[in-house]
């Protein structure tokens, strides 16, 4: 029995549909979600894949077919028959990935808005100048990093006194080397935000971070707490706010389980805000070229329940009121040679016996 072309093409269909949607939710690609804001990208990334991989299967199966069917046979001499084309394929094809890339761009918004990168007052802080609409290319762009002077306050600055109010955070900045540049007024040139989801819009964040980069580290400072470190720790379920800055050059603030990326500028104060979920120890990468050693400017970050983070803060602080000598280091001096060395000896595979012959 002739099964119908129609059949088949239900068939077909199916079973696109079907490994689309498995392969979308588990091709294994991202790593860990460890924060709220990571389950809705990965909703989106998750979305994405199931489209692509259906198109990829359905194109690549009619290439293949098509190649097979329609081979040229032995002996097959003959020119091909004059295809001129089908109005109405072009147009189904040209209309169907139309709305696919608007589907998208409207879930890829909503998504945005979610996490807190849209902003619709945002505007408001620089508006469209008439001036600005006049400017040739160069002159705009321009005014991006050298921005005129405007009776708008500046946002930078406010933000980067009222970090620099932390006393820690001031010892680790070097705000009074590098002016806070205004936003752009007219252009809509702003430090980089991504602020609270719309539930939370005008709330504090639950916990404040300082963030500074610098060739080639990463150093954290809590208000709150003053507790200065060259880790971040943030608990589970507790919205965090990060304030960030640059002291030399761009770099940027990037955790890839927490699916969030911001630059930290020198001269700006970039935010970003987010919510733990998943305990666990992360990497945070720099992910901007900032010089020779830029693949080494890493951190740990700690994500983990309300009450390690309790316990890591106390640690934190007596061990800040504690002597240089025995809270940061130990005294080499207090030492003999051999449990100086004992640390890079064991690694380098060296006996305790061999070193203190060397000695003696």
């Amino acid at each position: 029995m002739k099964i119908p072309s129609s059949i088949w093409t239900l068939l077909i269909g199916i079973v696109l549909t079907l490994v689309s949607f498995w392969y979308g939710q588990n091709h294994g690609l991202l790593p860990a979600a460890a924060t709220d804001e990571a389950v809705l990208v990965d909703g989106l990334f998750n979305t994405m894949m199931v489209v692509s991989t259906g198109i990829f299967l359905l194109v690549e199966g009619i290439l293949i077919y098509s190649a097979f069917k329609y081979r040229r046979r032995a002996g097959d001499n003959e020119d091909g028959p004059p295809v001129e084309g089908n109005i109405p394929l072009e147009i189904l094809w040209t209309a169907i990935p139309a709305i696919i890339v608007f589907g998208i761009s409207v879930y890829s918004f909503d998504v945005y808005n979610e996490i807190g990168g849209f902003d619709p007052h945002a505007i408001h802080e620089a508006p469209m100048s008439q001036e600005s609409m006049k400017m040739p290319g160069a002159a705009l762009a321009a005014t991006l990093s050298d921005t005129p002077g405007s009776s708008e306050p500046n946002l930078n600055q406010e933000k980067s006194d009222q970090a620099m109010q932390d006393p820690a955070t001031a010892k680790v900045r070097n705000a009074d080397q590098i002016p806070q540049l205004r936003n752009a007024p007219g252009v809509g040139s702003v430090a980089p935000t991504i602020g609270g989801s719309p539930d939370r819009t005008g709330n504090p964040a639950e916990l404040r971070v300082n963030v500074t980069g610098l060739q080639y580290a990463w150093i954290f400072t809590y208000p709150e707490t003053g507790i200065t470190t060259g880790e971040m720790h943030v608990p589970i379920g507790r919205e965090v706010k990060i304030n960030m800055t640059a002291n030399d050059v761009i770099h940027a603030f990037w955790v890839p389980e927490f699916r969030l990326k911001q630059d930290a500028i020198p001269g700006r104060q970039s935010e970003i805000r987010f919510t733990p979920k998943k305990a666990g120890d992360y990497v945070l990468i720099c992910a901007e070229l900032c010089g020779p050693y830029h693949g080494a400017m890493r951190a740990p970050v700690v994500v983990e329940t309300e009450e390690a983070f309790g316990k890591w803060q106390q640690e934190q602080l007596v061990a800040s009121k504690e002597t240089l000598n025995q809270a940061i280091a130990v005294n080499p001096a207090d030492l003999s040679p051999n449990e100086f060395l004992a640390h890079y000896t064991k690694e380098m595979g060296i006996q305790p016996e061999i070193l203190d012959q060397v000695h003696h």
